[in-house]
């Protein structure tokens, strides 16, 4: 089976997701000045950047992962369908997270179920590789690149545990760590382009 169909609509779910981060973004409401309702969307404005970013780079990562794919399979497929099901997910927890990051009785909450929802697409994506690389790769693969992609979905999973369960002690700091997690992704992929 030819892969261009799953890249076609994994890239159309990648659009949406990406697109609807911005419906969390609301105007302040009408009590007092609009430039102090703008400042204290602060936690929107993070919550947005960094779920647009994790798409991106989720996105990127894609793209490189079914560059050395040869051809897709059931399994594949249905993996594929999972993950995107979590990136389609991803607005939600977005969403709340902008909405109580200021609620110390909430916040808690609020960054582990953003955590959660990034570790399992964290490890749908592992898996998704996982079963490609072994099974799927075009007879032409580079094995530079197969190794740098394997490399680079070791600390994943770990790391995003380790950025939820932050939470559980300071929950600012869990956010701020999943934050520095796509910085750090941004980076990984742009020495890993540079080094093709």
């Amino acid at each position: 089976m030819g892969k261009g169909r799953v890249e076609a609509f994994s890239d159309g779910v990648f659009a949406i997701a990406i697109t609807l981060l911005i419906l969390i973004i609301e105007p302040p409401s009408g009590k007092g000045s609009l430039a102090h309702g703008l400042v204290r969307l602060w936690p929107t404005y993070l919550a947005y950047a960094a779920s647009f970013l994790t798409i991106g780079i989720i996105w990127v990562n894609h793209h490189a992962v079914f560059h050395q794919i040869g051809k897709v399979d059931r399994p594949l497929l249905f993996l594929n369908v999972l993950f995107l099901m979590v990136v389609a997910f991803i607005p939600f927890p977005t969403h709340v997270v902008a909405e109580f990051a200021r609620s110390e009785d909430e916040r808690r909450a609020a960054a582990l179920f953003y955590g959660g929802t990034l570790t399992l697409m964290a490890i749908l994506f592992g898996l998704l590789w996982l079963y490609a690389s072994r099974q799927l790769l075009r007879p032409d693969a580079d094995p530079r690149e197969v190794t740098g992609i394997t490399r680079s979905f070791l600390p994943g999973t770990p790391s995003y545990v380790a950025a939820t369960l932050l939470a559980l002690v300071s929950p600012i700091a869990s956010l701020f760590a999943i934050g520095a997690l796509a910085l750090f992704y941004v980076a990984s992929i742009s020495l890993r382009g540079r080094a093709r």
